[in-house]
């Protein structure tokens, strides 16, 4: 397969390669980005082992949907062809596309708030508020940072996400990764596990008591919201239509 991004005419997918560079750009117009670095991947055929992820060494503000690459997760020659994609980026990617079936949508990033999560000894997201309680029991910590995320480390992350019940890989010493069943489902998720995130750890810097909710308070806040119908899509709806007034160059 040539690493060559496809035209709107030619490419039968096309409004998810629009959806995912939306995510793309707003992400850094966030500021959750990491310079050159993270990546952001979708199933686009999952028969054929096919899944779009992001150029190498291209800033999120820059991406549009006609950069997208689009790969085999079984082939890896990839990594020997010219515009392969960064090593990391398929060694994660590849693996969690295939050996995580419910992750339609995977999000890598290294975001400030969470991030710090990620660096301390005790990674727990406490429930302190609606928006931590939203992920109860849908994050996992991983406490074995093995280093850069090659092929092993990235089929070790896709197992501890195996329950389809588990949106969120609290990367420990890393970063997060956020799954989804589609791009505006995962990027809410991501966007919300950051702003708890900023939460928690403001609040733990007032050195003050927690007050943290019940298990059963946060265990129903969180399938409330899971049930909570069309919240994710009205919010990258929203974000689209904003970057489509002022002009942007992502859908092209």
């Amino acid at each position: 397969m040539a690493l060559t991004a496809l035209s709107q005419k030619k490419d039968d997918h096309w409004q998810k390669r629009v959806d995912l560079a939306a995510a793309f750009q707003w992400t850094a117009r966030l500021n959750m980005h990491e310079a050159v670095a993270n990546h952001f991947s979708l199933i686009v055929n999952e028969k054929e082992k096919t899944f779009l992820i992001n150029p190498n060494q291209k800033h999120f503000s820059n991406i549009k949907a006609s950069d997208l690459l689009e790969l085999n997760w079984d082939n890896r020659s990839v990594l020997n062809q010219p515009n392969a994609p960064d090593a990391t980026a398929w060694g994660l990617h590849s693996s969690i596309h295939k050996y995580c079936k419910h992750a339609i949508c995977a999000l890598h990033i290294h975001s400030t708030y969470a991030t710090v999560l990620a660096s301390l000894a005790d990674s727990k997201l406490l429930p302190v508020d609606q928006n931590s309680a939203m992920f109860f029991n849908r994050y996992v910590i991983d406490e074995g940072y093995g280093g850069l995320a090659f092929e092993s480390e990235g089929k070790r992350c896709a197992n501890l996400m195996s329950d389809p019940k588990v949106r969120v890989l609290v990367m420990g010493n890393h970063g997060i990764l956020v799954i989804g069943n589609s791009v505006a489902d995962a990027f809410d998720r991501m966007y919300y596990f950051e702003r708890a995130c900023k939460t928690y750890i403001l609040a733990l810097q007032t050195g003050k008591p927690l007050r943290v909710i019940s298990d059963a308070i946060a265990e129903k806040v969180a399938c409330q919201i899971d049930n909570f119908s069309g919240d994710d899509s009205n919010h990258f709806n929203e974000i689209k239509l904003i970057l489509d007034k002022e002009g942007s160059d992502y859908a092209s």
